[in-house]
Order: structure tokens, then sequence, then C-alpha cells
């Protein structure tokens, strides 16, 4: 009986732990001609307006789509919670939520896998990133110099969607276990990117990721990097976010 009370007592304080965390992240509302994004927002301890920040713009998965503006949270959060990263690196950062039926990218097809449009207007969700963006540049103390987008499986997609259509607004970009059609990719040769995959993801093949590198070779790109995780399915984020360098590799990113 103590055991099982002792567990609970644990369990609770690890959900306000958690809690504690997420609630970092403002609950914010972006609308624009009738339609509404939900996102949270985290922004530096001592938030100076007179300081230039980085922005970080993360895409959350086909999992974390909805209207609660909470599961979005749910994978690489606590990245930029972290008390040692919030110190070393402080920085504006957005993490948006997905409608239920959405998409960040404009998908073809999903029959034996993904197929990626190359001519496509943006799909609403992210046409309201886009759009968020832009304020959060006039409203916030961002440093256009210093923007990043990164995102997993759908936000990964999301995130080569994203710097394909605005190649000169990033910085840096770390798209995981996603894809593009190879077509667009010519635009982007000259941005930093790491490119991650898990070597057995069967959700998201990561021959997407691998076609992606080789035609950036191909365009003489000098800043990409492959990294494939072997063994590992299709979570390849959580070996990704636990790299020593994941975030330096990012922050130190200039245009």
């Amino acid at each position: 009986m103590k055991k099982s009370i002792f567990f609970i007592f644990c369990l609770i304080l690890f959900s306000n732990s958690i809690k504690s965390q997420t609630d970092l992240f403002e609950k914010r509302e972006f609308t624009y001609k009738g339609k509404t994004l939900p996102y949270r927002i985290l922004f530096p301890e001592n938030y100076n307006k007179s300081i230039d920040y980085p922005l970080v713009v993360f895409l959350h998965g086909a999992g974390e789509r909805g209207t609660d503006n909470e599961k979005q949270l749910v994978h690489g959060s606590k990245l930029f919670t972290d008390d040692f990263n919030r110190k070393q690196f402080p920085a504006i950062v957005v993490f948006p939520q997905c409608p239920q039926q959405g998409y960040w990218a404009p998908i073809k097809a999903r029959e034996n896998g993904f197929s990626y449009v190359k001519d496509a207007k943006p799909t609403e969700p992210m046409q309201l990133v886009i759009r968020l963006i832009q304020e959060l540049k006039k409203k916030e103390s961002v440093d256009k110099n210093r923007m990043y987008v990164l995102g997993l499986s759908m936000g990964g997609m999301g995130t080569f969607d994203l710097i394909c259509r605005y190649p000169r607004e990033f910085a840096a970009a770390v798209p995981i276990c996603g894809g593009v059609n190879t077509d667009r990719l010519k635009k982007i040769r000259k941005m930093p990117l790491r490119i991650y995959h898990g070597a057995d993801d069967n959700l998201v093949s990561p021959e997407h990721s691998k076609s992606a590198y080789n035609e950036l070779q191909l365009q003489g790109a000098k800043q990409v990097e492959l990294i494939i995780f072997p063994g590992v399915g299709h979570g390849s984020w959580d070996p990704a976010f636990a790299q020593p360098d994941f975030l330096s590799w990012l922050f130190e990113k200039r245009k």
C-alpha cells in the first residue's frame, strides 16, 4: 500500500514537472482572414525588446495535429525549456499546431509511401505559419539573420516545403524523417542543413532523405549533412535531439 502511494506521489510530481515546463510556452492563437492557427511561444528569460533574438519555428508531426494547442509540444519542446539551453541559446521559439486533417506540405498521394508536389500553393496551415512568421518579425525582437526551422515527420516535410518557398529567410534548417520533391532543392543548395532519418523507418522511408541529400550534393551544396541512425525506426527525432551539438550547430548559423 505504501509503495502504491509513493508511486502515485512520484507520478504526480513528474506530471507537474512536465506541465510546468510546457507552461513556459505561452498559449496563443493567430487569426488571418477568418482562419485560426493555435501556437505556443517561448520567449527568452528576461526578454528584452532592445535585443534581437533568433527565431526558431518547430513543425510537429501528424500525431500531434489538433486544436488543443498542447500536443505539438510532445516532441522537442524540452530542448528549449531546459535551463542550460535557455541560458546558452536565448531565442524566441514557436510551435504552431496543424489541424487534425491538415498537412504542413502538399502531398500528392499516400500509397506505398509519400509523393511530393513540385509546384503547388502552400497548404492552408502553412499559409498561416508564413503569416505568423511575418507578424512575429514585425512585433517581436527577431534577429532576421538568425531564423531557423526544424520539424519531424510531417513537420520534416513541412520544413523542406517552407525553406524551398523562402530560401532567403532562414539561416539553417533541420528536417527530421521528412521528404521533398527533389526538383525543388536547387533553391536551398547554399543553406546549411542537417537531415536526420532512421535507417529502419517503415513509415517515411529513409530513401526520401537520402534522395534529398544526393540531389543537393549534385547541386553543389557544401553545408548539408545527412545523418542516418542504424537500427532506428520512425522516431529518429529522439537520437537527433540527443546529439550533443544539436542546438549549438543550429544557433551558430547566420545568413
